[in-house]
């Protein structure tokens, strides 16, 4: 059929034609911004889960939703090798400067973004990635000592007490989360906890691997009494349905039902993978209904596609140990595995090869969903590495 007119959208946190399944998420953070807005307290939002279940899709539907409130926003992705002060930076002073055209000179949005200049200038000294050169000013003994936890506190009052000014909300949010080094998420951690103690409408909606609901444990432990986490997973099997039958049906396009069930087979409902079958099935099809042959060919076409963009640019990121310790596992079959399993398919003892399992978790490639236990944060990558084994080897 004609790919010009395809519906499905595959992507890095392209929003899928039909976002099946995911409502309720949705109105739990509609919620909690709403009760931010009117002065009630509300906490903040963290989405968990593998690769391709749609967290960023999700991050990005409540941030829509979020400005379509008229709140406040800030939005970023903190990838590996980043400081948290040079990320936040120059997202935060837009942020603000937008309250500040909304508010009266001298108001306290004003003051938040003095406070901006002054947290940038101490962070400076502290973070050499922090590179920003516009001069907001600066007010002394705010947010400007150059220590992360007492200055983020300070900042994030100031914008707090200026959002409440406004009668709005500051919301964060912010995907990848995983990746903020521990010193830096305890103070991200601790600013948030001191903006609820003063009731302050500043929060943050994050989204990360796994790992993420230990690692702010780890950082913070009170981080479990602060957040909300909600794990995202794959699509139950009617919302997996209807994410690939609705986008059709609105085009007078229909699968039989061997084809669908092929199409969910294939992908174990992840809604990333939804949307490349149901790309290629309709690509591949010449016309309607689409087969389950139709399906055949697209699976074919898919894999090569995931093969050669998704799953090779996170092997082409890796050391050869690591390689070899993700190789052990996929001859284990989709995991989770004892530590001590893969070690002995490396001919290794767990303490020598536990180096290079740590360094595929910071990597965002593993995880341990138990105490001694790892398992792939990319689904379908086991049956990606048996089919590159022999190659590779």
């Amino acid at each position: 059929m004609n790919p010009r007119t395809n519906p499905y959208a595959p992507g890095a946190g392209s929003s899928p034609p039909e976002l099946a399944g995911r409502a309720q998420i949705l109105e739990t953070a509609s919620i909690a911004l709403d009760r931010m807005r009117d002065g009630l307290h509300a906490r903040s939002l963290m989405l968990i889960g593998l690769r391709g279940v749609g967290k960023t899709v999700l991050l990005n539907r409540m941030h829509q939703d979020a400005e379509a409130k008229g709140l406040a926003t800030v939005v970023l992705e903190a990838p590996e090798g980043r400081s948290l002060p040079a990320l936040l930076a120059p997202h935060l002073r837009v942020a603000l400067l937008k309250l500040d055209r909304m508010a009266a000179a001298g108001s306290l949005a004003t003051r938040a973004l003095r406070a901006l200049g002054g947290f940038i200038a101490g962070m400076k000294v502290k973070y050499e990635d922090v590179e920003f050169s516009v001069d907001l000013g600066t007010e002394p003994g705010v947010a400007d000592s150059g220590d992360l936890e007492t200055d983020l506190i300070s900042l994030f009052e100031a914008v707090g007490d200026a959002a409440k000014e406004r009668r709005t909300v500051m919301a964060l949010f912010v995907d990848e989360l995983q990746y903020v080094p521990e010193d830096q998420m305890a103070a991200l951690i601790t600013a948030l906890h001191r903006c609820g103690q003063r009731n302050l409408p500043v929060t943050m909606i994050g989204a990360g691997l796994p790992q993420l609901a230990g690692q702010m444990g780890k950082a913070k432990s009170y981080a479990e009494r602060l957040f909300e986490f909600h794990p995202i997973r794959q699509l139950a099997e009617p919302d997996a349905r209807q994410a690939i039958v609705a986008p059709a049906d609105r085009a007078g396009v229909h699968y039989d039902s061997e084809a669908l069930a092929e199409i969910l087979r294939q992908t174990e409902g992840y809604a990333y993978f939804l949307q490349e079958w149901g790309k290629h099935a309709w690509n591949t099809a010449a016309t309607t209904p689409i087969t389950k042959a139709d399906v055949d060919s697209a699976t074919v076409s898919a894999l090569a596609e995931l093969d050669g963009s998704f799953f090779r640019v996170r092997m082409d990121r890796l050391t050869p140990a690591e390689k070899r310790y993700l190789y052990a596992m996929a001859e284990l079959g989709p995991g989770p595995h004892r530590s001590g399993d893969i070690a002995a398919g490396l001919h290794r003892n767990v303490e020598s090869v536990a180096p290079v399992r740590a360094s595929l978790i910071r990597k965002g490639m593993i995880y341990s969903p138990a105490h001694g236990d790892t398992a792939f944060t990319v689904p379908l990558f086991d049956a990606y590495l048996r089919r590159v084994m022999p190659a590779a080897r």
